[in-house]
């Protein structure tokens, strides 16, 4: 099956996909920041998918997608946010997909398996 990194500054939302993912059968490796993404990138090069919040503190989730395209452009990224107003404008950012956040997390999980070909 294959293996989500999950980074997202907020505890309880970050936790609640990454459950939900291990629940749909997924591996799930989450990360409170885009740095510590970073770090779990350069350790594991099997990662098929970065799900990422765009609203971080630090570095933002669109700086993080330009470092994961300039590092490892392999990557299939999804970013995640929680107003809807960003899906018009998120064309043009380096990510294959964009997922409105709620608590049902059917978009996202479609997505994944979109992304996977499954």
């Amino acid at each position: 099956m294959a293996k989500i990194l999950v980074v997202d500054d907020e505890d309880n939302v970050r936790l609640l996909i990454k459950e939900e993912l291990e629940d749909t059968g997924y591996e799930v490796i989450d990360a409170p920041n885009a740095e510590k993404g970073l770090e779990i990138l350069k350790e594991k090069d099997d990662i098929d998918i970065v799900c990422t919040d765009i609203e971080m503190p630090d570095i933002s989730g669109l700086e993080f997608a330009g470092e994961i395209r300039k590092k490892f452009g392999d990557k299939k990224i999804i970013f995640l946010t929680a107003y809807s107003h960003y899906k018009s404008e998120m064309a043009s950012w380096a990510a294959d997909a964009y997922v409105v956040k709620s608590m049902d997390l059917t978009e996202l999980k479609d997505t994944i398996s979109n992304l996977l070909n499954i």
